[in-house]
């Protein structure tokens, strides 16, 4: 199941209501759970990102065909990359 924009929208208020050093991954795969999720430190995504929040940059990942690869088209997005960009201060 592809991602939905009102999806992105309840992600970046879920991300956005996060304590500093709290891990939202959690509330976000039971509030998500079709999606795939993946949280990194930013320093290791080379790619840039689909959106900036305060403390995370989210990437779209599409795992629709035999390799996953980091996509900008929300259409094939099938889960989130989490990069943290408070983990790298």
């Amino acid at each position: 199941m592809a991602l939905a924009a009102e999806d992105l929208t309840e992600i970046e208020k879920v991300l956005g209501a996060a304590e500093t050093g709290a891990n939202p991954v959690a509330e976000l795969r039971q509030r998500f759970p079709q999606l795939s999720w993946v949280r990194c430190d930013a320093s290791d995504m080379v790619e840039p990102p689909y959106r900036t929040g305060a403390r995370f940059d989210i990437h779209l990942l599409d795992r629709s065909d035999h390799c996953v690869q980091v996509t900008a088209d929300l259409a094939r997005a099938t889960g989130i990359i989490l990069a943290d960009r408070g983990a790298a201060s």
